[in-house]
């Protein structure tokens, strides 16, 4: 009886989802109808979280392999505290778009909040292979190199950089202060 309750347990399961997303068959794939709803979901970001995920779900709906759906949704998770999701999305997106920094540096601030410091490390690393010039990935790691006590001969120079090209002019002003106080 134990063993026949297991296997339609097991069944049930299997036969209710193949996790999170399902692959569709490549005729079903509509890549330009994803790119309007991501695009769309980038302008709802900043005022309607709700209406933003809505729209990135109707994306990867119409084509599962659209790689800034998965990060754009990371972003909206990662904002949300869902690390684990917004791991998920960013591991999508980072082998979705092998030359783009952006799910790497995502991936790595996700890592870096869930206290995984040598995992996040490793993915600025990963994101400053794939973009050297990635400002945004040099401030990432930077910061957690001082923040960890884990500076090395790279970090000065990245600091450097940061004061010239940072982000902001609080980045520039943060990269010029911590200058001041590494050899």
């Amino acid at each position: 009886l134990l063993a026949m309750i297991s296997l339609t347990l097991l069944a049930g399961c299997k036969s209710g989802g193949q996790g999170v997303y399902q692959t569709p068959p490549e005729s079903a794939r509509d890549s330009i109808k994803a790119q309007k709803l991501t695009q769309d979901a980038a302008k709802a970001m900043a005022k309607d979280h709700a209406k933003a995920e809505r729209l990135l779900r109707e994306a990867l709906t119409a084509d599962l392999f659209h790689g800034p759906a998965h990060n754009n949704l990371g972003v909206i998770y990662l904002n949300q505290g869902k690390l684990y999701e917004a791991s998920g999305e960013f591991e999508w997106a980072r082998k979705l778009m092998p030359g783009h920094p952006d799910p790497r540096i995502n991936l790595a601030a996700t890592l870096e909040r869930a206290g995984r410091t040598d995992e996040a490390l490793a993915n600025y690393e990963s994101a400053l292979d794939v973009a050297p010039e990635s400002i945004a990935a040099m401030q990432g790691m930077a910061r957690l190199q001082l923040k960890t006590g884990r500076s090395d001969v790279r970090t000065r120079a990245m600091l450097q950089e940061i004061s010239l090209r940072g982000e902001s002019a609080q980045w520039r002003e943060w990269a010029r202060g911590r200058l001041t106080q590494i050899p």
